[in-house]
């Protein structure tokens, strides 16, 4: 396992900008986040201009990508053909993972599998294998669930973000049985009552959940993904996390 960090850290910078905070900090890794309501770099931007994005992705301040995170509004055919775009970006900056979001609570539980069975196929055609996120008000904020969707999709897997499980309508409860799907990790501190709290002041057991993957020989980054907080300075709670996270490897 190593430590990255995501670009989602500083949602307010160009994607250039974003990567440069993160080597200051000394993280050597980096997921890259391809959302449409970020100003980094949007899916439909792939699309128009795929040479630039890929010229983007490149230059990353000796950072090495280790994932893509995809996020998209778009409606059914358009979505599909950007997630294709963006997977030929994985492999063009040999990426493996690209992480996706599951569909909202009350969606078709077979027409979502469908859906990630098309994904991961078009996934497949450019090398690259798809992390369903873990998430709350949808389909995988029960890990039982998430485990189901991954036995009716093969080559599915997780992308685990334990936050979800505990501040949310799972809190408390076991997921420890979402753990050999896990292609790649997403960390902040989180408590019960609030998604994210500084570092050190929440429930996220980091050497615990450390020892879980480590008995289903996982082996990719935990990765920082901390969003800003009114009066907390950013550059220390990523520097913190950082060093907590290299102290258990």
């Amino acid at each position: 396992m190593f430590v990255a960090a995501s670009t989602r850290c500083f949602p307010d910078l160009g994607l250039d900008e974003a990567i440069a905070r993160l080597s200051d900090l000394e993280f050597t890794a980096v997921e890259i986040m391809i959302h449409e309501d970020l100003p980094q770099l949007k899916p439909s931007q792939v699309v128009a201009d795929f040479a630039y994005a890929e010229h983007l992705c490149r230059y990353t301040h000796r950072l090495t990508p280790v994932a893509i995170s995809f996020d998209t509004l778009a409606p059914e055919g358009e979505y599909y053909q950007q997630f294709a775009a963006c997977c030929r970006l994985a492999k063009a900056i040999k990426v493996v993972t690209i992480t996706v979001r599951a569909s909202e609570l009350g969606t078709p539980f077979n027409a979502e599998v469908e859906r990630l069975r098309a994904l991961v196929a078009i996934a497949a055609l450019e090398g690259c294998r798809v992390g369903l996120l873990t998430e709350a008000g949808r389909m995988t904020q029960d890990p039982s669930t998430t485990v189901v969707l991954c036995n009716n999709v093969k080559g599915l897997g997780v992308t685990l973000d334990p936050s979800h499980y505990i501040c949310g309508p799972h809190s408390g409860a076991s997921y420890e049985q979402v753990m050999k799907y896990v292609y790649h990790v997403r960390l902040r501190d989180s408590t019960r009552e609030n998604f994210q709290v500084r570092v050190g002041q929440g429930e996220v057991e980091y050497g615990r959940l450390v020892n879980q993957l480590n008995k289903y020989h996982y082996n990719r980054a935990l990765c920082a993904d901390i969003a800003p907080m009114p009066d907390v300075d950013q550059m220390a709670e990523l520097r913190k996390m950082r060093l907590l996270l290299e102290t258990l490897l």
